[in-house]
């Protein structure tokens, strides 16, 4: 199966500007039918703070838009957006439609980043899911969870044989996203899709490298810098062998602390 991701120079709190520019990339990038595309993080405004301006409409436009563009290509898309339930914080979310524009996950950041203020705006999710795309069991995640294996560990005994981690991961902290995304595929023994932004917002530069690995943790792909998909055609086979050959997720144990 092909996985994908879409690295994005995010227009702050643009929404139609980065529909446009994704809309526009993906086309350019012709992907196979039945192939897994994730985009960033808020990747129609930038990770932003500013939930009554940026939060959803009952129009719920950006979902609209990746719904429409996972039909558009026959495949699965997920990307991030922001929702907010009445009453309360937002909730900073990865959403996934299938080739025909079903919703098949709606997964809510366990994690909000507290460092750069986003616990007080956001309220974390509670629920490690997984859902179907294609043969894969996937599990998504969104940027600071890749800090807590725990919930990756989790996700693992629910099946997942791949991640998705979509981010806006700024650059100073560049040697820690591609570290952790090796530690994530190798411990867990799965396929991770890294997708980070590029470019800049009002207040951090971001340097994009995302990366697709396999689950010894080597990259099959990488982004580097700049706008554009990157992407790479994974072995399920190969997955399922490898994890007989060396089964140390049989090993596992959780303990609970006091």
């Amino acid at each position: 199966m092909y996985v994908a991701g879409l690295q994005l120079d995010i227009v702050w709190e643009d929404k139609k500007a980065n529909h446009a520019k994704a809309r526009d990339l993906v086309g350019a990038a012709n992907l196979p039918k039945g192939a897994l595309l994730a985009l960033p993080e808020m990747f129609a405004t930038g990770f932003s703070m500013n939930v009554a301006e940026i939060a959803q409409s009952d129009a719920r436009e950006t979902e609209t838009f990746l719904a429409a563009l996972a039909k558009q290509h026959g495949i699965f898309v997920c990307g991030g957006v922001v929702v907010r339930p009445a009453g309360a914080k937002g909730l900073n979310q990865s959403v996934t439609f299938s080739p025909d524009g079903a919703l098949v996950a709606r997964y809510s950041k366990i994690h909000p980043f507290s460092y750069g203020g986003e616990t007080e705006q956001y309220q974390g999710g509670s629920e490690v899911l997984t859902y179907k795309a294609g043969p894969l069991d996937v599990a998504p995640f969104v940027c600071y969870d890749l800090r807590f294996p725990e919930i990756f560990r989790v996700a693992v005994k629910k099946g997942a044989q791949l991640y998705t981690v979509i981010a806006n991961w700024p650059e100073p902290r560049e040697a820690h996203w591609l570290a952790l995304l090796k530690a994530r595929a190798i411990e867990n023994q799965a396929f991770v899709v890294g997708v980070n932004r590029c470019g800049r917002d009002p207040k951090l530069a971001y340097s994009g490298r995302g990366q697709i690995l396999d689950p010894r943790g080597n990259v099959l792909a990488d982004g580097g810098n700049k706008e554009g998909v990157f992407g790479a055609e994974i072995d399920l086979a190969a997955l399922q062998q490898y994890r007989k050959d060396f089964p140390a997720l049989n090993d596992a144990k959780f303990i609970s602390g006091a």
